[in-house]
């Protein structure tokens, strides 16, 4: 049999062009996080390692104000973190009411149906939240185990306060799962004073770090629930049962690692630790409101009420007349900025502007703002 000739391809160095990341993720990485990305391995079990483990388990902690025993980073992007956090609180036959107002509601959705549950939509406006009334009245109609919350809705900008959930989700003895995917690192957040029980979240956006971990972590009534199964969670790689004993204090083997995604989580934590949360989640606030008022003066608006639109992501209403999916690709040929058209029942209607962790900036806002204006009046 003839040598393959496919070693004899020719492939040129990568080059990569410099964008400017600001749609809905992934966020450009931080240069001291890919400075740490490109430290020298060691092993999965190694005691440098293992210190490194504790101190990526603390800074999570921090950044989510939680003291959750399972605070971990999932070796897998953020739908694995959230996979993560539906297989091991939902079990066949729950039942399991899921806010959809967007589209990674409906992923929750999906999701909790493939684990065999029960599952009721609580259906809203996309680019709206829910109020304790109409979560209330879901409650009341299906009484579920689990009750799953997209505290920042990515594919809409829409923001859902969470006081007064736990309270609801203790008259009714239910979990409360919420999708901090696009929040953590960016956009208040308080598990333990608002009595969340598992929150999912990815590292390429507000911590701005590239994509492949993602942060997950799981209250006591998650765990005695764990416990208390009737059947081991059926996907063994996620199982936070054994996945919990090598990032618990036996440091078990389970599975090799993602050793310098760590490094580069724990870089990115770091920075967040060092900037103070109150002062980062400040900063978000101040270059969204830049944001927000330069769109103004462009005529342009937000799909979202300003009470409930995130610092870290902003809809934005596409003008009658306009291509939304030229005007993005204009930006990205031309200018070397990338920003991201609607998904789902918002497709074509608005344009996805994220300000995520480095990239919230006031020279990156001013310089949208300008690179649009240009494009916006050809």
């Amino acid at each position: 049999m003839p040598v393959s000739d496919a070693h004899r391809i020719q492939t040129s160095d990568l080059d990569t062009p410099p964008r400017l990341l600001l749609g809905p993720g992934p966020s450009n990485a931080h240069p001291r996080v890919l400075r740490a990305l490109s430290n020298r391995q060691v092993g999965h079990l190694d005691p440098t390692f293992i210190h490194l483990m504790n101190e990526v388990q603390s800074l999570l902690k921090y950044a989510w104000q939680t003291e959750n025993p399972v605070t971990i980073p999932v070796s897998g992007t953020g739908s694995a973190a959230m996979e993560a956090a539906v297989a091991n609180t939902v079990e066949s036959g729950d039942s399991v009411l899921v806010g959809c107002n967007g589209y990674f509601g409906e992923r929750m959705v999906d999701m909790a149906s493939r684990y065999g549950a029960s599952v009721t939509r609580m259906e809203a406006a996309w680019g709206t939240a829910f109020d304790l009334e109409t979560i209330r009245t879901a409650m009341e109609s299906c009484r579920p185990q689990v009750l799953g919350l997209v505290h920042a809705e990515t594919s809409t900008g829409a923001r859902q306060p969470l006081e007064g959930v736990r309270d609801l989700c203790d008259e009714f003895d239910c979990l409360l799962i919420i999708d901090t995917v696009t929040s953590l690192g960016g956009v208040e957040l308080f598990l333990d004073e608002w009595g969340v029980d598992a929150a999912y979240s990815g590292t390429q956006k507000c911590l701005s770090c590239p994509p492949g971990l993602g942060p997950l972590t799981l209250g006591p009534r998650v765990l005695e629930r764990l416990e208390k199964r009737s059947r081991p969670v059926p996907n063994w790689y996620l199982d936070m049962s054994l996945v919990g004993k090598y990032w618990g204090s036996e440091r078990t083997y389970h599975h090799t690692a993602p050793i310098n995604m760590n490094y580069g989580l724990r870089e990115a934590l770091r920075l967040i630790a060092e900037e103070d949360l109150e002062a980062r989640w400040e900063r978000h606030r101040t270059n969204a409101n830049l944001l927000w008022d330069g769109l103004a003066d462009l005529g342009l608006s937000c799909h979202v009420d300003k009470e409930i639109r995130l610092p870290s992501l902003t809809t934005v209403r596409v003008p009658d007349g306009v291509d939304s999916g030229q005007v993005a690709r204009t930006l990205l040929t031309e200018y070397n900025i990338e920003i991201a058209g609607g998904l789902g029942a918002l497709a074509g209607k608005v344009w996805r502007v994220g300000l995520m962790g480095f990239n919230s900036r006031p020279e990156n806002v001013m310089l949208l703002l300008a690179a649009l204006k240009n494009v916006l009046h050809r």
